[in-house]
């Protein structure tokens, strides 16, 4: 049923095992109860975890994967659960990217990464004076990529064990019967609640007339009954029939351009890891259309020959050095990196450890760097994201990464169907040298073509250590992402810290352009008033990203470790 060819994944009519013989996990007295659940940051499991951004969905990969599914299993029943209960980023209407190491050593990467409709052109977001109007690429209709999260659920699952049907029916049954809403979430959906009823032509779960509060039910129906399509018609659940009618429906109410053509056509595809070699680790992570895998790599390599650990956890000497890592990686970001189907992205040079040396030439310590003196290197060759990571008993690793890029998307849910749609046409350069709503500058490398995948900051990553699995990591955050997982890896291997501290510790952010780093707040006050006497811009702001991730320990103990920032939650066994 599953036929691979130059790189695409057919899924065609997959088909589906009958539902009704599926037993329910989710309910009172069962392993998952959507009425009483609690938040979980850490925990250390024999067997199997998941670390996702809720509960309920960590619950629910764990339960998977007890009942003798594996990783693969639990990633797409994780990824389902969240497409309900984190309606931010969870998504039907997004997509994402999949990275994952079976234990034969094969490595796997699926890219279901949104891409530009039929219609879509170079130009779409500019007025008839040449200016970006970022609203239409941000807000309603016309900012939705075409979705490709469904197609890379059906593509996982060939690597699963357990039936789809199965692996569907917990979030089906808490669409349905509803869950209860954490303090957070119901502040999240109240605050974009009157933006959803704006942007979407019909009415939806979200809004009622007075504020969501903490224990509030969410009852979710024409998603289940979008979930029920998929059980049983497979892809063509959501890429045909009913569900398509009504995203195309929805669209002509908008103005939005995505067609029946475009649904039929997208596939998910299969890409080559990126993979390095850090201190006695190996770093794998994800390739263009992400451009996280080749960040990160650049950024480790960049500061490998430097002795990080001598310099000390967050010490001015440290923090500038990884800075001016950032700095040019991102720089390269702007110039070079694209949908490699597009564009050719040298990947070879961009972590080749010559052409990372002569980037790191002009780093001056104790002396700021200058975005408008660090230009991309010369070659002659989306913040509402959510992660989830998987070790199952046998050892398969599996991170996956996806989004719908501002959170809660274009705010469009598709009516009758009760999903929201992406809003990652923003993740294109709308115009050269214009930001988008990260702040992340491009190019005619990542430039509006029709079918083309907009350039990403997603890393899902896999490290082994002594050519064994080690860590499972990733994290939300738009182009924040590279830098937190670079953060949390050299936080462990260079610093020795646990998984959970690593995750926890403040964080820093340059992205070449604006010419600033981004502090995190309950960042080393010394470290700071040091950094700003070498000359940089400080920035303050809020929690960046939502780290998840996990760690095997020598004794096979999965060390499990959720994020502080969110309702990001672990569950094992």
């Amino acid at each position: 049923m599953r036929k691979i060819l130059s790189g695409f994944l057919f899924l065609g009519l997959i088909p589906v095992a009958n539902a009704q013989h599926v037993t329910s996990i989710v309910g009172p007295n069962k392993e998952v109860d959507p009425f009483h659940y609690s938040v979980v940051k850490r925990g250390n499991f024999k067997q199997a975890s998941v670390s996702s951004a809720h509960p309920l969905a960590s619950m629910v990969g764990a339960a998977i994967m007890k009942k003798g599914g594996n990783a693969f299993d639990a990633a797409i029943a994780t990824q389902l659960v969240l497409a309900v209960v984190f309606p931010n980023a969870g998504n039907l209407g997004g997509g994402g990217f999949l990275l994952a190491r079976k234990t034969n050593g094969e490595l796997i990467g699926i890219d279901y990464r949104e891409a530009a409709p039929e219609k879509a052109s170079r130009d779409m977001y500019l007025d008839k004076n040449g200016n970006a109007q970022l609203n239409l690429s941000q807000n309603g209709h016309l900012a939705s990529g075409i979705p490709g999260t469904v197609a890379g659920l059906f593509a996982t699952h060939a690597y699963a064990k357990l039936p789809f049907a199965e692996l569907i029916q917990p979030a089906i049954d808490i669409a349905a019967k509803g869950f209860v809403l954490t303090e957070k979430e119901a502040a999240s959906i109240s605050s974009v609640k009157d933006g959803i009823a704006r942007f979407s032509t019909q009415p939806t779960a979200f809004y009622k007339p007075t504020r969501w509060k903490v224990g509030d039910t969410l009852i979710q129906k024409e998603l289940a009954h979008t979930l029920e399509r998929i059980q049983q018609e497979g892809a063509m659940g959501f890429y045909g029939g009913k569900t398509a009618d009504l995203i195309v429906a929805e669209m002509e109410r908008g103005r939005g351009v995505i067609s029946h053509a475009d649904l039929k056509n997208y596939t998910a595809k299969l890409r080559e890891p990126i993979v390095f070699n850090y201190r006695s680790h190996e770093i794998i992570s994800f390739s263009p259309p992400s451009s996280g895998g080749i960040l990160l790599a650049q950024m480790m390599k960049m500061v490998e020959k430097y002795p990080m650990s001598k310099m000390g956890f967050q010490t001015p000497e440290s923090v500038q050095l990884m800075i001016e890592a950032e700095r040019r990686a991102f720089a390269d970001r702007a110039e070079h990196m694209g949908d490699p189907d597009f564009w050719k992205v040298p990947v070879k040079t961009l972590i080749s450890d010559s052409y990372l040396q002569q980037r790191m030439n002009d780093y001056s310590p104790g002396k700021a760097g200058n975005s408008k003196e660090v230009n991309a290197g010369v070659i002659n060759e989306s913040e509402e994201t959510t992660h989830l990571s998987v070790v199952d008993a046998a050892g398969n690793m599996v991170a996956v990464t996806t989004t719908l890029n501002g959170s809660y998307g274009s705010k469009v849910v598709v009516g009758g169907a009760g999903f929201l749609l992406n809003n990652e046409m923003d993740d294109f350069s709308v115009k050269p040298g214009v930001p988008n709503m990260f702040g992340a500058v491009g190019g005619e490398a990542n430039a509006i073509v029709p079918g083309k995948r907009m350039l990403s900051s997603m890393t899902p990553t896999l490290v082994l250590k002594n050519k064994k699995p080690y860590i499972v990591i990733g994290t939300p955050g738009g182009t924040t992402i590279p830098t937190s997982v670079y953060q949390a890896l050299i936080n462990v291997i260079d610093f020795n810290k646990t998984l959970g501290d690593a995750i926890d510790a403040p964080k820093f952010h340059h992205q070449w352009l604006p010419d600033e780093v981004m502090i995190e707040n309950g960042f080393d006050s010394k470290t700071r008033e040091t950094l700003q006497k070498m000359g940089y811009l400080l920035k303050d702001r809020s929690s960046i990203g939502r780290t998840d991730g996990i760690r095997i320990l020598p004794n096979k103990i999965r060390e499990t470790a959720a994020d502080k920032r969110g309702d990001d939650s672990v569950a094992g066994y």
